[in-house]
């Protein structure tokens, strides 16, 4: 299976009550990943809020997302826990709901500190529960501690032979560069994604095997457009349709506070019409006041809203 392409990260759609709206769910899966050039979806990852959901939860919306997009795209599940055996169990059911593959995020603890045996450990725990299930990495910010990969602890679990890409979500350009050279040089058949959702362009331009980003539940035509017109040369069409991603990309990403995304792509979908309630799980407040203003005004400037 060419894991190469573009895959939105989709959000869980609530009620008022944090309940989650499987319909809604269905609704925005469909919208974002049913589409020409989008080659799957993940799910189940931060931006699904993976954090506060349970395992329950994990489960029945893998369930949900390959009901809604069949055998036509690739879904790749997210694992999140602090417990490597309860990563494990997470990712047992998301293989056994359909899942093609899993992307393990770190536990939150590895912030404070991990050791290459830390992440080796983990990430083999998970994989003895999916025996030969494809694995994606995930590269964590450039500010999340010490979460994010040293070179060494990257080179040893680049030896774990289901390894097949690498969301890398440094959200720097230079790290990003570093961390696709060193991949390529050591294991050439992994997919190196850029998921930075502000540095598509560049880190396009320096050379990505496609994204796994939340900015796709929003535009995912132009973020497939941008990934085709770097691959063709054109350099004119890439600028442009930056200029159009970029307004949406930084009120979301870029404005302060941080942390902010989940809430603010909610806002979004739901002024777009896409899910019913923009509800999101506390401790992340809802978006009101000037925070609503500039989301509605970034909206328009990227061309989503008239």
């Amino acid at each position: 299976m060419n894991f190469h392409g573009i895959y939105p990260s989709t959000v869980l759609p609530m009620h008022p009550d944090f309940a989650p709206d499987w319909e809604a769910y269905a609704k925005h899966t469909a919208h974002c990943v049913l589409r020409p050039g989008i080659a799957g979806v993940l799910m189940n990852g931060h931006a699904g809020e993976n954090f506060v959901m349970s395992r329950a939860e994990k489960k029945r919306a893998v369930e949900v997302t390959v009901a809604t997009v069949g055998a036509s795209r690739i879904v790749v599940a997210g694992v999140n826990a602090e417990s490597s055996l309860e990563a494990a169990e997470e990712a047992r059911e998301a293989r056994a709901a359909g899942a093609h593959a899993i992307m393990v995020f770190l536990p939150n603890a590895f912030a404070m500190a991990h050791t290459t045996e830390m992440a080796l450990l983990h990430h083999r725990t998970i994989m003895a529960a999916v025996p030969g299930m494809p694995l994606w990495l995930f590269q964590a910010h450039h500010r999340a501690g010490h979460m994010g990969f040293t070179p060494e602890t990257l080179d040893a679990l680049l030896d774990i032979p289901e390894v097949v890409g690498i969301k890398e979500g440094a959200w720097e350009v230079d790290a990003y560069d570093a961390l696709r050279r060193r991949v390529k040089a050591r294991r050439p058949d992994v997919a190196v994604c850029a998921s930075g959702d502000e540095h598509l362009l560049a880190c396009y331009v320096h050379g990505s095997d496609g994204s796994l980003v939340s900015l796709a539940d929003l535009m995912p035509d132009e973020i497939v457009a941008l990934d085709a017109a770097i691959r063709a040369g054109d350099l004119t069409a890439a600028r442009a349709l930056h200029e159009r991603l970029e307004p949406l990309a930084e009120a979301i990403y870029g404005a302060p506070p941080g942390g902010r995304a989940t809430a603010r792509l909610k806002f979004c979908l739901a002024e777009m019409g896409v899910i019913p309630c923009p509800a999101v799980r506390p401790p992340q407040p809802p978006v009101l006041g000037a925070e609503a203003a500039m989301l509605r005004l970034a909206l328009r400037e990227s061309g989503v809203l008239a």
